[in-house]
């Protein structure tokens, strides 16, 4: 079955950074575009950035400048960089493979100082 890992979160500082990757298995990579998304404690889930098949990248525009999202077929993984961190980022990062319902366990991200 489809297993999406997802790795990378943690403590950062406000203007830190932060890596996040997401390892797929038990699915055509390649063939699928790939999300990240966030959920903060009581609030819905939000998308936070895509990338197609074909590399093109859409992003919230709460986002917008600071992360990049990114993947690596050959690794079947897909990276969401996180630059200039803020309090306002805090929240469960979970991967998504747009078009199904197949999610990742999500990883923490806090951004405190």
């Amino acid at each position: 079955q489809v297993q999406l890992v997802e790795s990378g979160g943690g403590l950062a500082q406000p203007g830190g950074s932060l890596r996040l990757s997401c390892v797929a298995s038990g699915m055509t990579f390649s063939f699928y575009g790939m999300g990240w998304y966030r959920q903060a404690p009581g609030q819905q889930r939000e998308l936070v950035a895509t990338i197609t098949r074909g590399r093109r990248t859409t992003y919230a525009d709460s986002v917008k400048g600071r992360f990049t999202i990114s993947r690596d077929n050959a690794r079947n993984t897909a990276y969401l960089q996180m630059n200039a961190l803020k309090p306002e980022d805090t929240a469960v990062y979970y991967c998504h493979v747009e078009g199904t319902t197949w999610w990742g366990q999500g990883t923490q991200v806090t951004v405190s100082s």
